[in-house]
């Protein structure tokens, strides 16, 4: 980035930004097991290097709704290694923290006495780490009352009916640079979306006007973590949803990354997707770079720099038609068989040669998405048998499917199904279950 002059470092507010990091996925998987931590310890370290003021996670830091002790040890390990030591923090936090932080203590992290907090953490929650239970709370509750994170965005539902919010932000001061960081955390989609489409269900407090620092002179973030895919329009979030005011949105959920700011047209704010720092589908989007986003800030004008992660296990993935290749015989299993061998052994060169420390070579995943109208199909376990020890995924290299005459809304749910950044489990369809019971009543109340 080359040398600052003092006066910009003390008027630039410099953020590390990433989402979804998912702690914990596939922990009891021999060969996958360590992928979430070694990019979360990427990422702290990059935070270090860059010697930004803070971090900023989008949701989905954990993996399951309740984390085993082993992920909740190797998290917590890897913040206490990263944030805990004696560098000053350069920035002043002067909205109302009682309000911000929603926890026994009440105050950013850093300004505990207790502890010397050189890296702070500001963190939202997903949906796979959402808050549950009598007393509502997260697993991200534990790292805050560990105290290293700050824990925002949680929202009160109040009012009747499909509910009300209250959105306060973070108000954020480093010599003339002012930001309101507004956080939301994941609240489910069907309600949300009603809720924007309700006058008032959904208020943004916006800071007060002082002689120093006038409303406009705020440069305002907003993390949320929510369907972005459009196919059904009820459960997702519109971008046009979110008020003008706004300057820069960070979108979590997503997998794929799409980190690079565009304006959202007619709305005047940037938008981020920085995606997973770790693949949790086996689709295309998941297999583009990972990265997060240095965002630098200085009064109203902002400075994106991507920044890659080089830890990520590679993932190739390709679609092919089995009909459109010349040296396939539809009757000859044995063709079928020594095609899709090629492909596999093309992927696993071309993941190869990107490499670029050889050291850290590590198996990569592989992913074919194959159409075999009017072929027969091939077991995918028995296929992988001997590719053990050359991928990381040789139970589940190929997925088969079948090319059919759709309607245009049939096409449409299939994409959305493609894109989507994670299989449907058991605690998405309880969580399901339980909104539209939700729904049922907010329109017919039980006696």
């Amino acid at each position: 980035m080359g040398q600052q002059p003092r006066e910009d470092i003390a008027n630039t507010v410099r953020i590390l930004v990433a989402t979804d990091c998912h702690l914990g996925y596939m922990e009891k998987d021999e060969i996958r097991r360590h992928d979430s931590f070694e990019a979360f310890e990427e990422i702290c370290s990059i935070a270090e290097q860059k010697e930004v003021d803070f971090v900023l996670l989008g949701g989905d830091l954990f993996h399951e709704n309740k984390p085993s002790r082993s992920t909740l040890v190797k998290a917590i390990e890897i913040l206490r290694r990263h944030c805990l030591n004696d560098r000053p923090v350069q920035f002043q936090v002067v909205s109302d923290q009682a309000v911000n932080f929603q926890n026994k203590f009440g105050h950013v992290n850093y300004e505990d006495p207790h502890f010397n907090v050189g890296l702070p953490v500001f963190s939202i929650h997903g949906n796979h780490d959402d808050p549950a239970g009598v007393d509502n709370l997260s697993a991200v509750d534990i790292l805050s009352a560990c105290n290293l994170v700050n824990y925002f965005g949680k929202m009160v539902l109040g009012g009747s009916g499909v509910g009300e919010i209250t959105v306060y932000p973070i108000l954020i001061r480093k010599g003339s640079t002012a930001v309101a960081l507004y956080g939301l955390g994941n609240i489910r989609d069907e309600r949300l979306n009603r809720m924007f489409q309700t006058p008032h269900a959904v208020q943004w407090m916006r800071p007060e006007a002082q002689e120093e620092c006038q409303v406009s002179d705020w440069f305002n973030i907003l993390v949320l973590h929510q369907n972005r895919v459009k196919t059904n329009p009820k459960n997702a979030i519109n971008e046009h949803f979110l008020p003008r005011f706004l300057d820069f949105v960070v979108w979590g959920h997503e997998h794929e990354c799409l980190i690079d700011p565009q304006e959202v047209p007619g709305m005047g704010f940037h938008l981020t997707q920085p995606g997973s720092s770790v693949a949790t589908s086996l689709i295309e989007g998941e297999s583009k770079p990972k990265h997060v986003l240095l965002l630098e800030i200085k009064e109203n004008q902002y400075r994106p720099t991507k920044i890659p992660l080089t830890s990520v296990r590679p993932f190739e993935y390709t679609e092919i038609i089995l009909k459109d290749e010349a040296d396939i015989d539809p009757d000859d299993q044995n063709s079928i068989l020594e095609h899709l061998d090629k492909v596999v052994r093309n992927l696993i060169e071309r993941s190869s040669k990107k490499t670029v420390n050889r050291s850290e070579l590590k198996l990569p995943l592989v992913r074919i998405k194959v159409d075999y109208s009017g072929f027969m199909t091939i077991n995918p376990q028995r296929f992988g048998q001997k590719y053990v020890g050359k991928v990381a995924n040789p139970q589940d290299i190929l997925i088969f499917s079948k090319s059919s005459k759709k309607s245009k809304a049939e096409a449409k749910i299939d994409d959305f199904e493609r894109l989507r950044p994670e299989e449907l489990n058991q605690q998405n369809i309880e969580a399901l279950v339980a909104e539209n019971n939700l729904v049922l009543h907010d329109y017919f109340p039980l006696p």
